[in-house]
This record gives structure tokens, sequence and C-alpha cells, in this order.
């Protein structure tokens, strides 16, 4: 080698065999160290990582955690609610197996080469020089450029191992193919096309390694949380459903037994005024027989005093209006109670909606050319005029589209737009992978969950087939709510807290986004904007305070 040290060098025995390279597992140092198991000390055995981020070998934790009433990590002490799952780390597997093959040589104290009297100890090794150095021998090593070059490492005493011993030059590389330390010049021969790397890049390769195993480690932790709160929260959402289907089933019961009262109290009211008037009539029967006798005496007395009697009789025409009168109020206040309880179930369904609120924001880069959006991305209307924009992937060019910035892919969220003074508006939400160019169809089936108010008073819903709605009052504010695990899309009236239309039992598959869309300004009849608005606080705290937290439809 062109810048070795001689080999008369003092304290040194260069080896000339020319043996077959030597394996990684000849190789120690600082490397090897970052490959060993705090717990018994030795490289990693089917290494595999805690929570936390440490590395161990598998018996090692296993036994760790058999011998004690609590898992923690043994490095660090951070204990687990529950024993986590170990998987083997296969990557670090495969780098710390080759370190394996030999125990590694009992460390001494390295001393300098070139102390002549008293050997002080040695600050570095140098695998071109295949010298140790004190603090002093080593300056050159600082200062002339041609020996800066060379490879510095911690001292070791079995330098030999760190050198090839085939080409003599420092086993710096690791051959992935075939699991083994070679030096550049086994690239050109026996190692030729493998696949190698510095060993600076490998230790870099299990910090990488090891930061993605934390990584991912930690998605496994969020999702776990994930899943759990969800659970609890459906498990709310069940009881909560059940509570108030049971008041509005004792609600309705309780009408039902006054109603049957109310009947019950009419039929014997009938029975009895029956029975009275087929008393009257039998009175009156005696009395027309009576009169028939008194009237061939021409007894005036007697005929005024049986002609008064009757006065006290009922006034009969007028108890029979009443009585129906009566049938038709229980008829209208039934009517009245399953409007109240609709209505009333219309009101929670949409409080408990709102709490689960989002910020949503125009994103400009998927507008049509012709729409102008408002600086804080909150309003949108057609101007009438293309505008010269860069025609992006995901901008639409024909219709007049724009989705919002907020993509959602779990879970349920809620925006509410305003669409006063309009007489065409299209609104909902729609899969990322839409067509946004040329001709668009909407419904479910390509990806969009809309419903469109066209010809001022004409309203649709777009699934499949369209759906003509008919709303008692025109809605000034629409609330649009998703539940993507449910596959449901709702669509409410904010104002008067009537529900208007739901796409139920859908399949979401991708990322869902918010869609809108104002419609033709038609000369300035249809130049009102569709406003993005914020979701009245009270109504939100309203809803928690309710306690309803599941999905209702």
């Amino acid at each position: 080698m062109a810048e070795s040290s001689p080999s008369n060098e003092p304290g040194k025995t260069r080896r000339t065999s020319i043996d077959d390279p030597p394996s990684m597992s000849s190789f120690s140092g600082p490397l090897s160290e970052k490959l060993q198991c705090s717990v018994c000390l030795k490289v990693f055995t089917d290494p595999v990582s805690t929570p936390c981020g440490h590395n161990f070998c598998k018996i090692c934790l296993n036994e760790h955690w058999d011998n004690s009433q609590i898992y923690s990590c043994p490095y660090c002490k951070y204990t687990f609610k529950q024993r986590p799952d170990l998987k083997i780390n296969t990557t670090l597997r495969e780098i710390a197996d080759p370190y394996k093959k030999k125990p590694p040589e009992k460390t001494t104290e390295v001393v300098c080469d070139f102390c002549e009297e008293r050997k002080l100890k040695a600050l570095k090794s140098c695998l071109v020089c295949q010298s140790s150095y004190c603090e002093t021998h080593l300056e050159p090593h600082l200062r002339v450029t041609r020996l800066k070059k060379h490879k510095l490492m911690d001292p070791v005493s079995n330098l030999e191992d760190y050198i090839c011993q085939k080409h003599e030059r420092p086993l710096d590389l690791f051959c992935r193919d075939d699991q083994t330390i070679v030096c550049l010049s086994c690239t050109d021969g026996d190692h030729k096309n493998h696949n190698t790397v510095s060993l600076e890049e490998t230790e870099l390769m299990i910090q990488d390694t090891q930061q993605m195993i934390q990584d991912r480690i930690k998605k496994i932790q969020d999702i776990k949380h994930s899943a759990e709160v969800r659970h609890r929260s459906t498990q709310k959402d069940k009881t909560a459903c059940i509570e108030l289907i049971r008041s509005i089933e004792r609600h309705q019961t309780e009408q039902l037994e006054m109603i049957e009262e109310k009947q019950k109290a009419a039929e014997k009211q009938k029975k009895e005024l029956i029975e009275e008037l087929e008393q009257e009539i039998t009175e009156l029967k005696m009395r027309n027989i009576k009169l028939q006798q008194l009237s061939h005496t021409e007894d005036v007395i007697q005929i005024y005093s049986s002609l008064s009697s009757l006065r006290n009789s009922r006034n009969w025409p007028e108890i029979s209006v009443k009585t129906h009168e009566n049938l038709e109020t229980l008829r209208r206040n039934l009517t009245q109670l399953k409007d109240t309880i609709d209505e009333k179930l219309d009101q929670t369904k949409l409080k408990w909606m709102q709490q689960y609120a989002v910020d949503v924001t125009l994103d400009p880069d998927t507008a049509h050319p012709n729409l102008i959006l408002s600086d804080d991305g909150k309003q949108v209307r057609d101007g009438d005029i293309r505008q010269k924009l860069p025609d992006k992937p995901e901008r639409f060019d024909t219709y007049l589209i724009v989705l919002g910035k907020e993509r959602f892919s779990s879970g349920r969220f809620y925006f509410e737009v305003q669409v006063k003074g309009k007489i065409k508006w299209d609104l909902g939400v729609a899969r990322e992978s839409i067509n946004r160019k040329g001709h668009i169809s909407l419904s479910p089936s390509h990806g969009y969950w809309t419903v469109e108010l066209m010809n001022e008073n004409k309203y649709y819903a777009f699934d499949d087939p369209h759906v003509p709605l008919s709303l008692r009052v025109k809605p000034q504010r629409v609330g649009v709510f998703v539940d993507y695990e449910e596959g449901l899309v709702s669509f409410y009236d904010v104002k008067s807290s009537s529900h208007i239309y739901s796409f139920t039992a859908q399949s979401f598959t991708g990322k869902l986004y918010p869609y809108f869309s104002p419609g033709l300004s038609y000369g300035g009849k249809n130049s009102e904007p569709l406003i993005i608005t914020p979701v009245m606080k009270e109504h939100v705290s309203s809803a928690r305070a309710a306690s309803l937290t599941g999905p209702i439809r």
C-alpha cells in the first residue's frame, strides 16, 4: 500500500497470509457496540423493539417481563399499560447476525506502537498505517495533509482484523449480498457488482431503521388509541340513541294512553247520552199519550203543566255537534303530536351533527377559471369572465366547481354554507379521484354526493337515480354532515332544523373533499356567493349538553 508504515515498526507483527477476506464477525468497535443487547451485553439475537424505541434480544426481553409484575423497558424504565406484542426487526437482525459468528476478543489496553521506553496509552489506531498512536505520536496525522486522509478509529489491539488479508487495505465496506465486510479492492474481484455500502452508511441505516420502527410503533399506538376512543364513543352513541328512542317511545305511549282514555271517556259519554236520550224519548211518548187524553178535557192548567215539564230537556243538536268537535280535536292533537316529535327529532339530529364542525377553506387550485374566490377562501361566485389561470390537473375546466382544501379519510365532519338569495347552487362532498376535465356526471357511482337547487325552487338529490325533493321552506343555510365509516352524507336546513336528504349505506374509499358550485350568474340573478359560515357556538354547546354522540338518521 502506498502510505502504509514500514514493516519493521516496533511492536508490530505484520500478517502476510492471503486467506479469504475476513468476515464481518471479526469486526468489532463502535458499530458492533450499537448492535449489543443492553440486557445480555451480546450482539442481538432475534432483535425486537419496544414502543419506546429501544432494542433487545427477544428472549432477553421476554425473560425480563416473565419475571416481573410490570412491563417496562429495561433501558429507560418506561412502563407500558399492557405487554407489547413483539415482532422481530428483520433489518436489524440482518445487520447484526454477521457479528455473532465468533465471540469478540477480550478487550485489553492498547498502547502506542512508537513509544520507546514507557509505553503510553494509545489515543487512536490508523487502519492505513496499521499502527496505534498516543497523543504525541498522533500529531502528524492531524497536521500532514496526506496523513489526514488516513482512516482513524478508536484504539484496538487487533488491527489486523480490520485489514483485508488479501489486499492489505482497510475493511471499510459492507457487502449486503454476502453479509461480510470487504475492502475497496474486493469490489473489483470476488464482490464485483455486489451491493456494498460504507460502514458509516450501515450505521446510519441502523439509526434510520430504529427511527422507522419508532415511527411505526407510534402509528400503531395512535391507531389503537383512535380505535379505543371510537369504540367508547360508539358505545356512548348507542346508549344515547337507545335512551332517546326509549324517551320518544315513552312519550308516544303516554300520548296513546291519554288518547285511549279520552276515547273511553267519549264512549262512556256517548252511552250515557244515548241512555238519557232513550229515557227522554220514553217520557215524551208517555206525555204525548197524556196530552192526547187531556186535549179532550180542555183543562188548560193540566195541559200547561205537562208542556212546562218539557223545558228541562237537553238541547240535543248542540250536544251532537260538540261530540263531533271533540273527536276532531283528538285527531288534530294526534297529528300535532306527531309533527312535534318529528321536529324535535330533527333538531336533536342537527345539534348532534354540529359538534363535528370543521373549518373549511376553498382551494383556488381546483377552482374553475370563471369562479371568483374571496381572499379568506370562504366565498365563491361566478365572475362571468374566464381568468387566465394555470391548467393544473386538479382544476375543473368545464363546470363551475371548486373543492375545499381540507380532506377527510375517516371519522365525522360537518360544515355549513349560506345559500341565501340564490336561484342555483350545488353542495356536498366529492372523492379525490373524480374526473375534473370535460363532462362530469354528478352521482355516487362517479364519486359525487350532492344536492342541487335549480330554477329557483326545484331541488334534487343527485343519487342513483336522481331524486326530486319537496321542501316546506326554502333553505337559507345548508348543513352538510359526513360519517365516513357509516357511509352517510346528510343535508339539513339549519334555520328550520329540517332534514333535506341523506345518502346512506355508501362505501367510501380514499379521501373526501367538500364540494361547492355557486352556479352561473344568469345576468346577475344568481350573483350572490356561496358563503362557508362558522357553526354557531350555542348549537355546538347545546349538542354536547344533550349528550347525544351517536349517528341518527
